[in-house]
């Protein structure tokens, strides 16, 4: 029998919201900034660690909270997840966006049970990986330093080379809907 998987839980929030026109954190988002709002269901995904990856010059950062700087600058997620994933002392990262407002606990409730020992989970649609809101199993810490080093920083890429250490779950119509992120003012 093997132990149950810990989870860590990072918020990607670094972004520099350029067509958004304004940090998309401090969006509204059912009476409160989104980046509470998705701190939440970090919390409601079973995250007992929590990271925030952010950038130093973002005012609103609680002093409350771990905030961890990309690990390259200028890098995009992977930076963020990569700089999450070595400061884990759990078996898995739990990865959430910040503009993805309509994700719910459900989605890493269903993630979580395709998780193992050193395997994690990934959503798809069609051929590409919904990498925003996934499950990394810490040990691929490594792939994601190599991936920076190289200067290889698509997270489709990253996910296929995870292989075998990633499972997929096929994202249907009724699950689409969350993967939808704000990025340009309505």
């Amino acid at each position: 029998m093997f132990p149950a998987p810990t989870y860590s839980g990072v918020l990607l929030a670094a972004g520099r919201s350029v067509r958004m026109g304004r940090d998309k954190a401090l969006l509204p988002c059912a009476g409160e900034p989104l980046w509470r709002r998705q701190w939440r269901l970090l919390e409601q995904a079973g995250a007992g660690e929590f990271f925030l990856s952010a950038r130093p010059e973002q005012e609103w950062v609680p002093n409350d909270v771990t905030t961890l700087a990309d690990a390259v600058a200028g890098a995009g997620p992977l930076a963020g997840i990569t700089a999450a994933l070595t400061r884990c002392r759990t078996t898995h990262l739990i990865v959430l966006a910040v503009d993805l407002p309509q994700m719910p606990p459900e989605w890493f409730r269903q993630l979580a049970a395709d998780c193992s020992p050193g395997r994690g989970a990934v959503g798809r649609r069609g051929k590409f990986y919904e990498p925003l809101a996934a499950i990394y199993p810490c040990e691929l810490r490594n792939t994601a330093e190599a991936a920076l080093r190289r200067g290889d920083y698509a997270l489709q890429a990253f996910i296929a080379a995870a292989g075998a250490q990633m499972s997929v779950r096929e994202i249907g119509d009724k699950e689409a809907p969350w993967f939808e992120n704000w990025n340009e003012p309505i």
